[in-house]
């Protein structure tokens, strides 16, 4: 496809930010766009990666099949590791019906020391998920330098009896060398949508004037690794036999974590000092998860151990 294709493409996904933009400066003409846009279909051999359209440093190779061709396992590559100031990234992954896609990555993500202008840093993940679907947003966690100036949204579209499960790791600052994010702008979006209704709004704000989430019980409680898993949505059969179960994972865990049912879905929370702490209590909680709602057992992606 031609390059004004592929733009039109990734703005077909361009929606109104989940969050309020007045405190950040406008970006600049200097800015640097790149996008995926990935197709997924059902077909005789099973999940298949249909269209792979992309401008920039984003792909993927192929899809794995570790537990069979009915799930395809993605590995989303950004070479360049990190975003720079005026680095604008658009993931978009679109599922048609009965398709099974877990994506993951194979290393941190990073944003950068923003320039002295500031210009933003800027990611957008849309996940479109069709009926009888499922969909896992498994990353590896995100660092944010000080000094950056960063907005991070995640956006999941669902129809009726899809499925999503979830997680984000954040890293403020640069714990192992003592650099905390005292300085710098990060935002967070996380909105779940089924058939165009709000099921879940997560929102975080780090700026001058929110600095304090970092040491307030209230908030961050001085532990630079913030954590969230949402799994869902679930029906009405009674999920306490899971959450239970879930929270004694946090309890031995030895984390400030905690579990709790919004809804039809559940959150994982987690605070600590070590981010491989939080994504091994993540990846405990989703082995009781998946098959909790999908009715199938947890396969690990293979980058996972290497």
């Amino acid at each position: 496809m031609n390059n004004k294709h592929n733009l039109a493409l990734a703005e077909e996904f361009e929606q109104k930010p989940l969050i309020e933009t007045s405190m950040l400066p406008e970006v600049g003409a200097s800015q640097w766009h790149a996008f995926l846009t990935l197709g997924f279909s059902k077909t005789a051999r099973g999940t298949v990666l249909k269209t792979c359209d992309h401008k920039g440093p984003l792909y993927v190779q192929k899809p794995f099949y570790p537990e069979g061709r009915d799930t395809a396992h993605i590995y989303l590559l950004h070479p360049p590791g990190g975003l720079v100031s005026g680095d604008r990234l658009t993931i978009t992954a679109n599922l048609a019906e009965n398709t099974h896609v877990l994506i993951t990555t194979p290393g941190a993500g990073r944003v950068y020391r923003a320039r002295k202008d500031k210009t933003l840093q800027h990611q957008i993940t849309q996940l479109n998920v069709a009926e009888n679907s499922l969909m896992e947003w498994l990353p590896q966690e995100t660092i944010l330098y000080p000094n950056a100036h960063t907005r991070l949204e995640n956006r999941i579209d669902l129809a009726d009896n899809a499925k999503f499960i979830g997680w984000e790791i954040t890293c403020f600052g640069l714990p192992a060398n003592k650099e905390d994010f005292g300085e710098g702008h990060a935002e967070q979006g996380f909105q779940i949508r089924q058939n165009g209704r709000i099921k879940v709004r997560e929102r975080l704000v780090i700026d001058d004037s929110s600095r304090a989430v970092f040491t307030a019980k209230a908030g961050l409680d001085g532990k630079p690794i913030n954590g969230l898993m949402i799994a869902g949505p679930f029906d009405s059969v009674n999920q306490d036999e899971l959450i239970d179960s879930l929270r004694q994972h946090c309890t031995q865990h030895g984390s400030l974590s905690g579990v709790s049912l919004v809804g039809e879905y559940i959150f994982v929370r987690s605070l600590h000092h070590d981010s491989e702490q939080v994504k091994q209590l993540f990846i405990q909680c989703w082995r009781e998860i998946r098959p909790a709602l999908i009715n199938k057992e947890s396969n690990e992606p293979r980058i996972w151990a290497t």
